[in-house]
């Protein structure tokens, strides 16, 4: 039994993989978010000078979870593709790319860490360029899904940079939610 699969049992393959990556994806984005109480109706973030060019709020839940999906997709494409060369190490730096983008909202959301974010985005950036990079190398088409995330991440750094510069000790404007005392 030496066959080769069909293009249909590939197209199926794929699409196991992706039935699995994108709800698990955008599941844990949403969470990430929920859990730091991230956005508009946030007391802290709500506080804060923001700068012109913040969009408003729906359109955050929006661009994320298009993100969220095409990250996702670009994963399954990468996951999906068995003995191609630097596939451990794009997998590896996926999921690191992953975990620090879920650790922005609870950093800037709950500790109020503005300046930290920054910096966080900024290391996301590259870690995510390289990770679009390893991605191109396998398939093309999931280097090209990465590709708007790369941009949100540079609008967002902008954003994150104009909140830091408007609001000079914005961790103290309000207690965080991780420092509470009852």
């Amino acid at each position: 039994m030496n066959e080769i699969a069909s293009p249909g049992q590939l197209r199926l393959a794929y699409l196991r993989w992706a039935l699995v990556t994108v709800p698990a994806i955008v599941f844990l984005g949403f969470l990430s978010g929920k859990l730091a109480n991230s956005g508009y109706g946030n007391r802290w973030f709500d506080g804060l000078v923001k700068p012109a060019a913040m969009p408003p709020g729906w359109a955050f839940g929006v661009a994320w979870t298009i993100l969220y999906v095409l990250m996702a997709l670009a994963f399954a494409m990468v996951l999906h593709a068995r003995g191609a060369r630097g596939r451990g190490a794009s997998i590896t730096l996926f999921l690191i790319q992953f975990l620090m983008n879920l650790a922005w909202s609870p950093l800037f959301f709950r500790a109020h860490q503005v300046s930290e974010a920054l910096f966080l985005l900024v290391a996301l950036f590259v870690v995510v360029a390289v990770t679009t990079f390893l991605f191109w190398r396998i398939r093309r088409l999931a280097g090209v899904l990465l590709l708007p995330y790369l941009a949100w991440l540079a609008f967002a750094s902008f954003l994150n940079y104009e909140i830091d510069r408007l609001n000079p000790g914005a961790d103290t404007l309000v207690a965080p939610a991780l420092k509470t005392q009852i």
